[in-house]
Parts: C-alpha cells; sequence; structure tokens
C-alpha cells in the first residue's frame, strides 16, 4: 500500500476527475463546481482519519451530498454566454441527441440517476456503486433495471421523435 497523499495533493491530482464526477450527476457546471466544494469541505476535517486510498471515501461524500439534494433547486434565471458552438457537419444533430439524452436522464430519480453515471459514464462495477452509494448490489441493478425502464418508455428517446425532429 503507498502512502496516502496530502489534502493538497490530492486535491491537485484529483479534482478534475471529481469534478467530472459531479458534472455528470448535476449537469451544470457551476452546480457541479459548488458540489465538489461541498465534498471537499467534509473531507478535510476528516482526511487524518482516511486510509491510505482516501478517492473512494472522497466520492461517497460526492454522491452521498448529490443524492442528499445538498442545496435547494433555484428556478430562476439562468446565464447564458451567448457564444455558439463551432458548428461542423453533423455537428447540430449530434449535439441535439446529446441533449435529449441529457433530458431524460434529468428526469430519472436521484437514486436512479445516480446509479447510471457511476455505473456507465464513470465504468465503475456494481460492488463499488454499492459501496459508494450505501445500498446493496441487488438494489443497484434494481435501480439501473428501473432507471432503463424509464429511458425505455420516455417518449423523447424513441426513434420516431428523433426522426421527427429531423
Amino acid at each position: 500500500m503507498g502512502e496516502r497523499p496530502s489534502f493538497d495533493e490530492f486535491v491537485a491530482t484529483r479534482s478534475a476527475h471529481l469534478l467530472r464526477t459531479a458534472y455528470l450527476l448535476t449537469h451544470d457546471w457551476s452546480l457541479a463546481e459548488d458540489l465538489l466544494q461541498t465534498t471537499l469541505a467534509k473531507a478535510w476535517p476528516a482526511w487524518t482519519r482516511m486510509s491510505d486510498e482516501p478517492e473512494p471515501y472522497v466520492r461517497r461524500i460526492l454522491v452521498n451530498a448529490y443524492a442528499s439534494g445538498w442545496r435547494r433547486k433555484w428556478r430562476g434565471e439562468i446565464p447564458h454566454a451567448g457564444l455558439p458552438e463551432v458548428v461542423t457537419a453533423g455537428h447540430a444533430e449530434a449535439v441535439a441527441e446529446r441533449d435529449v439524452v441529457w433530458q431524460a436522464l434529468a428526469r430519472l430519480p436521484r437514486r436512479q440517476r445516480a446509479v447510471v453515471v457511476l455505473r456507465y459514464f464513470e465504468d465503475l462495477p456494481e460492488t463499488h456503486v454499492a459501496d459508494l452509494l450505501g445500498i446493496s448490489v441487488g438494489t443497484v441493478k434494481s435501480q439501473t433495471s428501473k432507471a432503463f425502464a424509464h429511458l425505455r418508455v420516455d417518449p423523447t428517446l424513441r426513434p420516431e421523435t428523433v426522426d421527427e425532429r429531423s
């Protein structure tokens, strides 16, 4: 087993990865940064008590903070930079399809979304997802199944809906 890095070293080396996970959960960079900041603030006091591998512990704090709805959802104005994306051949269709999938994921309940993100975007095995969320492997499987069932009947993800948008 290696020696546990200092908190500063951990933040410098692993923040980008943890921010990506937070973004995949929240689908908003500002909220992801806030979630990561909250996570690191909770991890810092416990740093000396953590094992040589602190990332699973910190990731669990992140997922639990997200799942508990650490922050009231604000429904006010959302600022936009107003700069268009660079358009390439087929780019608009790819962006539109990706946006439809993100919106469908956003409609999933928090726990189901967390399971899908950790299993399929972070590519974690079921046992790791279960440990992170504090649930059984069977619950991970059932939540994944329920999430995919929701996504299968989501009218915005049906092939005929995609054809109608064109």
